[in-house]
């Protein structure tokens, strides 16, 4: 690294949400080490594209002009939320750190309850997974893709346009938004999107100075739990855009993971549980996975990409 009065160039996306974010680890780096932290902001082509994220096939739209920009060596490390990482490894790259988790759940942004929505009512998410499960718990209401920050999304609701948002409950908490939420969905009801609620601090592969410098903010705990959870996605060889929740924690000792894929029209799905040592969560998350696939859920990821 330059020289210790120098900051270190923290990469983000330009929107209110990833700004936040990455001065809160900005915030937290600092209070731990005294070393001085500077966001520059980077667009990427998930931020620009009209194109629904689904069409896109999710998984990658906002990481990659960070990382060239790692790569290039423009800036010193960057922070991502962790689900919109692609599960596959680039090998310039490496996760230096994982801080603890917040919220990993869903939440509904709207005057009411789910259940004391009237039929017909227009609830949005760009979400396939949430999609899924709502039609689950409310196959009367009329679900509708949207895209945009979270203030678009929730003045949709403020509008009248949409009856209910439905977001991710860290997002919401991260902007200080709490307050509009009219229910939190628990895992049991709503599995979320593999590591969500979580962020990564990702810097170059080759930079063992910085990767050790920035383990610091590391959280054994949260990086075993969605280590799991990836591991389902990863196997399962679905992207971000999928009809796939997993959700994993744990007791002290062991991992308790849990992960669903479920049909588009919420009438099928194939959920399953197990546990295991917190020293190999990659494994159980790929047992999970082909014993998930020996039920099905192969024939479920492929019915929604077509």
């Amino acid at each position: 690294m330059s020289s210790v009065s120098s900051p270190l160039r923290l990469g983000t996306r330009r929107s209110l949400m990833a700004t936040t974010q990455s001065g809160l680890v900005a915030a937290r780096l600092t209070e731990l080490t005294g070393r001085a932290v500077e966001l520059v902001g980077v667009t990427t082509f998930g931020d620009v594209t009209k194109a629904n994220l689904t069409q896109l096939g999710g998984t990658g739209v906002f990481v990659s002009a960070l990382r060239d920009k790692l790569i290039d060596g423009e800036i010193d490390f960057a922070v991502h939320s962790l689900k919109d990482l692609p599960t596959t490894q680039d090998p310039r790259v490496v996760i230096a750190a994982i801080p603890p988790r917040d919220d990993p759940r869903d939440a509904l942004v709207s005057t009411a309850k789910l259940s004391d929505l009237p039929a017909g009512a227009k609830v949005g998410t760009g979400s396939p997974r949430r999609i899924a499960q709502l039609r689950v718990l409310r196959p009367d209401l009329d679900y509708v893709p949207i895209r945009g920050n979270a203030d678009t999304r929730i003045g949709k609701v403020t509008s009248g346009e949409l009856q209910g948002v439905v977001l991710a409950a860290a997002g919401l908490g991260r902007l200080g938004r709490e307050a509009e939420i009219s229910q939190v969905f628990e895992v049991e009801e709503m599995l979320p999107a593999p590591g969500q609620g979580a962020l990564a601090v990702e810097c170059r592969a080759d930079r063992a100075d910085l990767i050790e410098f920035l383990s610091v903010l590391d959280d054994a705990r949260t990086r075993a739990a969605v280590t799991a959870e990836r591991a389902v996605l990863n196997a399962l060889e679905a992207g971000c855009a999928a009809p796939v929740g997993a959700y994993s924690a744990d007791d002290g000792q062991n991992l308790i993971l849990t992960a669903a894929v479920v049909a588009v029209d919420g009438k099928r799905a194939v959920r399953k549980s197990t546990a295991g040592t917190l020293s190999a969560p990659m494994d159980l998350g790929r047992d999970l996975a082909a014993e998930m696939i020996a039920e099905g859920a192969g024939t479920l990821i492929g019915e929604q990409a077509h």
